[in-house]
C-alpha cells in the first residue's frame, strides 16, 4: 500500500516524496482497551457530593456504556447545568455552527451553550454552581477547540473561585509533538496559545499548563484538580469508543487531522460530505486517481464543492501505514497540492489561524522544502518542551 501511494503522489504531483522511518514503537490502542480518568469515579463523586455540580460535556462524556450526565445522577449528584462546546451536547453540530442551549431532552437539565453568543461562561451561568466537572475528548491539536473551551471555562471558575475537576482522557496523536508554534498576533478561537499544532499533552495535562503558565485573563489561576488515566501509554494511538466530533468518525481520521487540517485554510476540500471526512482531500482541478463528490450530511450541511466532483488523494492506506510512518506532521500534501493549484488564490485568511505563524505560507509560497520549513519550527519546539515538561503527569 505504501508504494501505491508514493506512485499516486508521483502521478499526481510529478514529484517523488521522501518517506522516512519512524523511530517510534507506535501502535494501536482498540477502543475495547480505552481506558479514562471518568471511570475512576471513586476520585471524584466524592469531590461532587452535596454539591451544586457545573459539567462540560457532550457525546464524548461516558463512564462505560453510560453518558457522564446519566452516571452522576443515578449515584444522587446534583447536576445543575450542562455546558456544551461546538457541535453541540449531542455532537451533531456542523465545525463553526452556533449551538444552541435549551434543556436537555433526557434529563431536563438547562443546557447552557459555549459555542453560541459567548464561548466562555458568563456570571450568570455559574452563578449556583458550587464545582465544574470537565469531560471532553480532545485529539491533542492545537486547532481543535476543546482545549480554548477548557481555558474559557477554567478562567471564568477563577473569577467565581469555583473548582475545577478535569477528567483526562487519552490523547490519540499525543505521540510526537510537531508545528510551528502560535504567535501572539495569531491568537484565535482555533488557537490562544504558544503551542505547536500537535503538543504531545493530554487534556488533564494541557489544563494544568494553562492553569500555571498565565495563559487566563489577568494570569489567573484556578482551584483544578485532574483525574488521570490508569496506564496511559504516551506512545500510542487511540482508537476512540466515540466520535468526538460529526467529521471524525474513525481512528484514521484522527490520525490524519493534524496535518489534513491544514487544508481548511485553502480552497482544497478534506471530504466533509463524505463518507471520509479528513481520510481525503481534493478539488475539481487537482489531478488523482481518487474522486469524490461532496454531498450535505449530518454535521456538513453545506460542504465545499457540494456537488462537484473532486480529484484528489484518499489516504486512508496511508494511515494503516502507521507503524512505519514519521511521527510528525505531513506538509507534502499541501505543498503539492498548491503547486497545483497556486494560480487560484490557493490560501484564504484562515489559514493564518491554523498555522498560527504567517511564516509558513510565505515559505510554502516562496518554494521551501518540508525539510526547510520543518527546521525553521524546531527552536520554538524546543523552547515550548521546556516548559511542556512540568506539567506532564505520565
Amino acid at each position: 500500500m505504501r508504494n501505491n501511494i508514493r506512485f499516486i503522489l508521483f502521478l499526481m504531483f510529478g514529484m517523488s516524496l521522501s518517506f522516512q522511518g519512524n523511530a517510534q514503537s507506535i501502535k494501536l490502542i482498540p477502543k475495547e482497551q480505552y481506558v479514562y480518568g471518568a471511570l475512576d469515579t471513586e476520585n471524584y463523586f466524592r469531590l461532587l457530593t452535596d454539591q451544586n455540580v457545573g459539567v462540560v460535556a457532550n457525546q464524548t462524556s461516558i463512564v462505560g456504556d453510560t453518558h457522564l450526565v446519566d452516571t452522576l445522577l443515578a449515584v444522587g449528584i446534583n447536576v445543575k447545568r450542562i455546558f456544551t462546546p461546538e457541535h453541540g451536547f449531542r455532537g451533531a453540530a456542523d465545525a463553526g455552527a452556533k449551538v444552541i442551549g435549551g434543556k436537555d431532552e433526557k434529563t431536563g437539565i438547562e443546557i447552557a451553550s459555549l459555542y453560541g453568543k459567548t464561548k466562555k461562561p458568563t456570571p450568570e451561568m455559574l452563578k449556583d454552581i458550587d464545582v465544574m466537572l470537565f469531560d471532553l475528548q480532545d485529539v491533542g491539536v492545537r486547532y481543535y477547540t476543546y482545549i480554548s473551551t477548557l481555558t474559557y471555562v477554567m478562567e471564568a471558575c477563577a473569577e467565581q473561585d469555583i473548582p475545577v475537576i478535569v477528567l483526562d482522557r487519552p490523547n490519540p496523536n499525543g505521540f510526537y509533538i510537531d508545528g510551528p508554534v502560535l504567535k501572539a498576533e495569531n491568537k484565535s478561537f482555533v488557537g490562544l496559545h504558544p503551542v505547536p499544532v500537535a503538543y504531545g499533552m493530554t487534556i488533564g495535562e494541557y489544563a494544568k499548563m494553562v492553569n500555571c503558565e498565565g495563559w487566563m485573563k489577568d494570569g489567573a489561576h484556578c482551584e483544578l484538580t485532574v483525574v488521570s488515566i490508569a496506564g496511559y501509554d504516551r506512545n500510542a494511538i487511540y482508537e476512540l469508543p466515540v466520535k468526538p466530533s460529526p467529521n471524525l468518525p474513525n481512528w484514521e481520521s484522527v490520525y490524519l487531522y493534524p496535518s489534513l487540517c491544514f487544508f481548511e485554510g485553502t480552497i482544497v476540500s478534506v471530504g466533509r460530505g463524505t463518507d471520509k471526512p479528513f481520510q481525503i482531500f481534493g478539488h475539481p482541478d487537482l489531478r488523482g486517481d481518487y474522486s469524490f463528490t461532496p454531498e450535505s450530511k449530518s454535521g456538513a450541511s453545506k460542504p465545499m464543492f457540494e456537488g462537484q466532483r473532486c480529484r484528489g488523494l484518499d489516504l486512508t492506506d496511508y494511515a494503516h501505514d502507521y507503524t512505519i510512518n514519521p511521527a510528525q506532521l505531513q506538509l507534502e500534501w499541501l505543498i503539492s497540492a498548491y503547486h497545483q493549484l497556486k494560480d487560484k488564490s490557493f490560501f484564504t485568511n484562515y489559514f493564518r489561524l491554523l498555522s498560527g505563524d504567517n511564516q509558513l505560507q510565505r515559505d510554502i509560497e516562496n518554494g521551501k522544502s518540508e525539510e526547510e520549513i520543518r527546521a525553521s519550527w524546531q527552536d520554538d519546539i524546543e523552547a515550548f518542551k521546556e516548559i511542556r515538561t512540568k506539567y506532564l503527569i505520565y
